[in-house]
């Protein structure tokens, strides 16, 4: 249990984020398939982050922690070797979708397994596309839970076409990995865009990758031109609590550094912006195909506002956050098209709606893909449930804090992704 006292007083000053996860995976990944060293600086070294370079370890990839600076070594793109034991994704959806699509064209034998929680997750959705390309995945049931086998493909791997039902870059990404070991180049229409992350990436290692609007094109690869540096600018997803916190607490005035501000992942800054917040977005530069910024947020009050659809692949993991600051908002909000939160770590919709309620009283409602909060109730304390998700724990932790408090059963999870948190939100 820990308990989250409320704040008296705004934000100000700096604010460090760790590194962004899902580039820190990608950097872990892709790095593996080079063949020279590189260095690969704010590196966030969460629990899930952790699983993957674990998993890549395991495959013959060398992988050193110097004076925290990650330093990465494969044996080139086709150079991954056979694990001898069982890899383990922990909770990571991440390492499990995207390791799925790079080891479906090995030619050798995986099987993954997670913990109770990645366990429970479909992966129909990103085996369906790598079966398609020739992979021979066989999973538990017809969600194709955990644990999950991935035999030596029985046929040269080749190209497809794919549309994708729902925007998801885990899956898409999945394919392009794939993508690069088939025997012709692959396509991929999405149909809203999703983050960007592993293509722009992969184009800094040389792959070639062609993007029109939602349609992106892989061609096979041959080999990497590793980059001597890769630096992992700070996650937004992380930052959002204090973006959020900023906004809805008197008197802030805090500066968030280094934060990515790439163009798929910054849809709350829209958002908040459409709802009064006041975030400046300063000091731009980029590393390694990835821009990044200092973002300043002041205080600000803040309106409802309905959005959904395009918009939702741009902020899906920082819907709790959103969450918290329609509930300081004048009006009502309405989030459309976020049936996806219930295949999370737990069922997120559900899980806002019971333990979001606790602070304040019948604000929050669900429908299967749309949550609706009532802004402006009365806050009370609360001891609520994570259900073991770190972002759930994260924002509960600021809404308590921007309220009148908040008791939580699990703040170990933030570990996950954002170990610092409690320290940081407590100083």
């Amino acid at each position: 249990m820990k308990k989250i006292l409320s704040l008296n007083h705004g934000l100000r000053g700096e604010i460090k984020i760790p590194g962004d996860k899902s580039i820190s995976h990608r950097s872990i990944m892709i790095s593996g398939l080079g063949n020279t060293p590189v260095e690969i600086e704010n590196f966030l070294a969460g629990a899930d982050c952790l699983s993957t370079i674990s998993c890549m370890e395991k495959m013959g990839v060398d992988v050193k922690n110097l004076d925290g600076k990650i330093f990465v070594k494969g044996n080139g793109l086709f150079g991954l070797h056979e694990p001898e034991n069982i890899l383990d994704a922990g909770n990571s959806g991440t390492t499990l979708r995207l390791l799925l699509g790079l080891t479906a064209p090995q030619n050798f034998l995986v099987t993954f397994t997670g913990d109770s929680s990645l366990r429970k997750r479909p992966m129909a959705r990103v085996i369906k596309p790598l079966s398609e390309m020739g992979a021979s995945i066989f999973g538990r049931n017809d969600n194709k839970n955990l644990p999950i086998a991935v035999l030596k493909p029985a046929q040269k791997f080749r190209g497809i076409t794919y549309e994708m039902p729902v925007a998801s870059a885990q899956v898409k990404s999945a394919i392009i990995f794939a993508g690069l070991y088939a025997d012709s180049p692959t396509m991929i229409i999405e149909p809203y865009p999703s983050r960007n992350h592993t293509e722009k990436m992969l184009r800094a290692f040389g792959a070639k990758i062609e993007t029109a609007g939602n349609v992106i094109k892989i061609f096979p690869a041959e080999n990497f031109v590793a980059p001597k540096k890769i630096f992992v600018p700070g996650d937004i997803s992380s930052a959002a609590y204090w973006i959020v916190l900023a906004s809805i607490l008197e008197n802030s005035d805090v500066t968030i550094k280094n934060i990515g501000v790439n163009e798929t992942r910054t849809g709350i800054i829209d958002v908040l912006k459409n709802m009064g917040a006041q975030i400046e977005i300063l000091n731009e530069r980029e590393s390694g195909g990835e821009i990044f910024a200092d973002l300043r947020v002041v205080s600000a009050k803040l309106r409802g506002v309905e959005f959904g659809g395009e918009i939702i692949p741009r902020l899906i993991d920082e819907i709790p956050a959103l969450a918290v600051a329609a509930a300081f908002a004048e009006g009502e909000t309405i989030i459309h098209d976020v049936g996806e939160l219930r295949v999370k770590e737990t069922d997120r919709l559900a899980a806002i709606v019971d333990e979001f309620n606790k602070i304040s009283h019948g604000s929050f409602s669900a429908t299967d893909d749309t949550l609706i909060i009532r802004g402006g109730a009365e806050k009370f304390f609360a001891e609520c449930k994570t259900y073991a998700d770190h972002r759930m724990a994260m924002s509960l932790s600021i809404f308590g804090a921007a309220a009148k408090g908040v008791e939580i059963d699990d703040a170990d999870c933030v570990k996950i992704s954002y170990p610092d948190f409690f320290e940081e939100l407590t100083n």
